[in-house]
């Protein structure tokens, strides 16, 4: 059994290959110990090799991973294996975006990484659900329910923040701000999409795959082009990497 695990900024996640097929897959809160809790879902496995990638794979590597492999590669590899002609990733995870082109081969090409700060990001929609009083499970299905777009002009967390509670007291409805906080990540997305280029299929990976809003509102951004994805976008990383042991 191969093991792969990505150890990300807001969850950490494990995936277990086995004779070409994903066997069990665990995702858990990071915490204040991510080390500890790395341990933890690990030690169910009689694995033959562990690689890790995301944030906190140099610190697998010291103690307990094999090797390490980037985020960029892993995601690469773990969309190829859901969608073998794949030639475009969108991976939006806590606290990164990614937009990846690939290759006939699935050898990556290009990409562009937003890693500067939060904008655009799940911490993003995190902070700004928690700033209308919703839970980040609701905030997307809540936004569906607007058809007004309330723009917000900053995507530095900080200042998207006080602009929303700005908007609350000028009573402007939570709904229609929500919809606005997801308009604005759609649009940073498309930037990055359309700076990396991209074919007929996009395939959507990370947490924020999760999220309706976003979903929607890229397929309606990009109606030539299929977006798909995965059954359990979150593990994508994880997966890659367990490939890429098992190679």
């Amino acid at each position: 059994m191969h093991i792969g695990i990505d150890l990300g900024s807001r969850t950490i996640k494990v995936a277990a290959f086995r004779d070409g097929k994903l066997v069990d897959r665990q995702l858990v809160e990071s915490g204040f110990d991510p080390y500890a809790q790395a341990m933890e879902m690990i030690k169910v496995y009689d694995s033959e090799a562990i690689v890790a990638t995301g944030y906190g794979r140099h610190l697998a590597r010291e103690h307990f991973a094999r090797e390490v492999v980037t985020e960029i590669k892993a995601h690469a590899l773990g969309a190829r294996h859901f969608y073998p002609r794949c030639r475009t990733i969108v991976d939006i995870g806590g606290q990164d975006s990614k937009v990846i082109s690939l290759d006939e081969s699935g050898r990556v090409t290009n990409f562009q990484m937003n890693d500067k700060c939060a904008a655009g990001t799940g911490r993003f929609l995190e902070i700004m659900a928690a700033s209308l009083g919703f839970r980040l499970n609701e905030f997307g299905a809540v936004a569906l329910e607007s058809e007004t777009e309330e723009a917000i002009n900053s995507m530095c967390t900080v200042f998207a923040e006080s602009e929303v509670i700005s908007m609350k007291n000028r009573g402007i409805p939570a709904r229609d701000i929500a919809r606005g906080v997801h308009f604005s990540v759609v649009n940073r997305l498309m930037g990055m999409l359309h700076r990396v280029g991209f074919g007929n299929q996009v395939v959507f990976s990370g947490g924020v795959a999760r999220n309706p809003c976003i979903v929607r509102m890229l397929r309606d951004r990009l109606p030539d082009t299929e977006v798909v994805s995965p059954p359990e976008p979150d593990i994508v990383g994880a997966l890659g990497a367990a490939l890429h042991a098992a190679r």
